[in-house]
């Protein structure tokens, strides 16, 4: 008798291997989603804030990532002193400033 592995015959050499194109085709297609829906807003909401530090000034109403509102009263390198109340002034980085409430 002939055993079935032998009379089934060898595979046809093309049918175990693939377009090596077709196989990077997914990961292209994760990229893309990715890139539109992560990373692209991502770098717009950065570039937004890095113009709103750039535009403040001093006398602007603030409100910090903590939630503390404020009155720029002097800005350096990296740094804002804000009044948050009469007399009373604290310095913060000014990479946490969120948003500008009142332009001056």
């Amino acid at each position: 008798m002939i055993d079935v592995a032998h009379a089934m015959g060898a595979s046809p050499a093309g049918a175990g291997s693939s377009n090596p194109i077709m196989t990077f085709i997914p990961l292209i297609f994760m990229f893309a989603i990715f890139y539109f829906l992560l990373i692209r807003p991502q770098q717009k909401k950065a570039k937004e804030h890095k113009q709103l530090l750039e535009s403040l000034q001093k006398g602007d109403q603030i409100v910090t990532a903590g939630g503390i509102h404020g009155k720029v009263t002097a800005i350096d390198d990296g740094v804002a002193t804000i009044e948050v109340a009469t007399g009373v002034n604290i310095r913060i980085n000014k990479g946490f400033i969120a948003t500008i409430a009142k332009k001056q």
